[in-house]
Order: C-alpha cells, then sequence, then structure tokens
C-alpha cells in the first residue's frame, strides 16, 4: 500500500462527516467500526505471513513437541497425554503470536496518515483502535480453533462439559484483550515497524518458563520459584483443568485476576498514548 489514504476505499461507506463527535449517534457509531473493521480484517486475510505466523506455526510447535520431544519429556504416559497436557500452553502461544500483527498493522496505519484521516469521519476518534482490537479478537479466534482441530487429529481428547469450555473460551479472549491493548502502545508509539511488532517476541518466553510444557516442580529453584509466580503458568494450569474436566482449584481466579489486571493497566496505558497523539 502507498500514500496516506490507500486502503480507505471501504470508508465510502460511511455516512457523511458531522459537525464533530458530540453529534455521532449509536448506529453511526456501530456502523463506523463495523466498517472499519471490515477493513482490517480484509487485510489479515490478505496477507499470507500473518496467516503463517499466527495460525500454521502453532500448529507446528505442536506437532514438533509432541512427536519429536514427547517421548523424552515424562508429563503423560504416552503422546495422548501429552498432547492433553501441552494444548493450554500452545493456545496461549498462539494468542501471542497472533497479537504482535496488532501492533504491526496498527503502526502501518499511523504511519500512512489513515488514523488521522478517520478523525474526520463521524465516528467516537477510538473507533480506529476498536477495530484492530475486534479484528485481533477474531483472527486469534480462528488460529486457536484449527490449533484445536489438529489437536483433536493428533488425540486429544477432553472431559469438560459446556461450562467448562465456555469458561476455556472466556480466559483465552480475555487473555487476547489483555495482550491486544498492550500491542496498541507500541503499534502507536514505534518508530519502526520492528520496534512495533517485537514487543512481543519476550512475552513468547514466557510459556517456556512456564507450567505449559513442563510441570514446574520438574525444574531447578529459581527457575521453579518464577514460573510458579507468572501469569502464563496459572492460565495455563486453569485451562488445562477445566479442559479435562477436573477441579481447578485457585488457579482460575488467579488467571482471571492476572488477565484481568493486565486489561485495565493496558487499556488505561494504551487510551492515554492516544489521547496524547490526539493532541
Amino acid at each position: 500500500m502507498t500514500g496516506p489514504t490507500t486502503g480507505l476505499a471501504t470508508t465510502a461507506f460511511l455516512p457523511p462527516a458531522g459537525d464533530g463527535v458530540d453529534s455521532i449517534g449509536l448506529a453511526e457509531s456501530v456502523h463506523g467500526v463495523r466498517v472499519l473493521l471490515g477493513r482490517s480484517l480484509r487485510h489479515v486475510t490478505r496477507s499470507p505471513d500473518t496467516i503463517v505466523t499466527t495460525a500454521l506455526m502453532p500448529v507446528a510447535m505442536l506437532l514438533l513437541f509432541v512427536y519429536v520431544f514427547g517421548s523424552a519429556i515424562q508429563a503423560g504416559a504416552d503422546t495422548g497425554a501429552y498432547v492433553d497436557y501441552l494444548l493450554p500452553g500452545i493456545l496461549l502461544i498462539t494468542v501471542v503470536s497472533g497479537i504482535s500483527y496488532t501492533a504491526f498493522r496498527l503502526f502501518l496505519d499511523v504511519q500512512r496518515g489513515i488514523v488521522e484521516r478517520t478523525w474526520t469521519f463521524p465516528v467516537p476518534r477510538s473507533a480506529i483502535l476498536w477495530a484492530h482490537v475486534l479484528t485481533s479478537l477474531v483472527a486469534n479466534a480462528i488460529s486457536l480453533v484449527l490449533v484445536v482441530g489438529v489437536a483433536l487429529l493428533m488425540g486429544f481428547r477432553s472431559g469438560a462439559g459446556p461450562l467448562e469450555w465456555l469458561a476455556v473460551v472466556g480466559l483465552l479472549a480475555l487473555f487476547t484483550l489483555a495482550l491486544t491493548w498492550l500491542a496498541v502502545i507500541p503499534g502507536l508509539t514505534a518508530s519502526t515497524p520492528d520496534g512495533a511488532s517485537g514487543f512481543a517476541y519476550p512475552l513468547l518466553l514466557l510459556p517456556f518458563l512456564s507450567s505449559a510444557f513442563v510441570p514446574t516442580d520438574t525444574m531447578p529453584g529459581p527457575v521453579a520459584a518464577f514460573a510458579e509466580h507468572q501469569p502464563v503458568t496459572s492460565l495455563a494450569d486453569a485451562i488445562r483443568g477445566l479442559l479435562a474436566g477436573t477441579p481447578v482449584g485457585d488457579q482460575a481466579w488467579t488467571a482471571l485476576a492476572w488477565c484481568s489486571g493486565l486489561l485495565v493497566v493496558a487499556l488505561v496505558l494504551a487510551l492515554r498514548v492516544y489521547r496524547r497523539r490526539l493532541g
């Protein structure tokens, strides 16, 4: 794409600009966000590298860890059991991989002047941010469904009922929202594309330093202490217990607290950064 208004053809379907944000009605706001969401989703489907990274790479990791390392990692009695143990961690890695592209796509919109252009439309000025956040939810949901489908073909079986599955979906959605709003910050402030998307790379290390691949009691003391007190462990353990249909104790509440706290902090900081950009 070239030029500041490239990719905005869909904005022709927005209603004419009004007198200001105060005059925007609910219907116009929803319509504007929907149009911007459609534009963002189309960009995802037209980006093969996004699809490969956010969907196929987690599947490749699932295959690698189960069929290459599974017999050496004593987390389960057989390959099928290790798929059951491993899947929650792979789902979290899938989300972390996906949100880096939210920062990258928002960075491109900022650099090309598209964010400022949307301020002239009769939609809330934060509509462009919500469009990117909702795109992240949709794109990550598709990737997560694909990963679960592959896991089922590999022998994954769940003892979860409808309520447990709903709880898993809720935790993953909350985790995605929290990290997506965190991704908005570098998307608005980075000076290079690598700086925008690269913030997620350190986050990818957290699953490897958690209970996502092996129980924490098999780790050396200092590593185990860190693993037991970081959010990915509580999330992985909670999702694992819910999928197995077993009691999760306080892990679900701990995971919920981590995700909710991160979401509030990331949302407040992202909106503050955006308001500063508005001037």
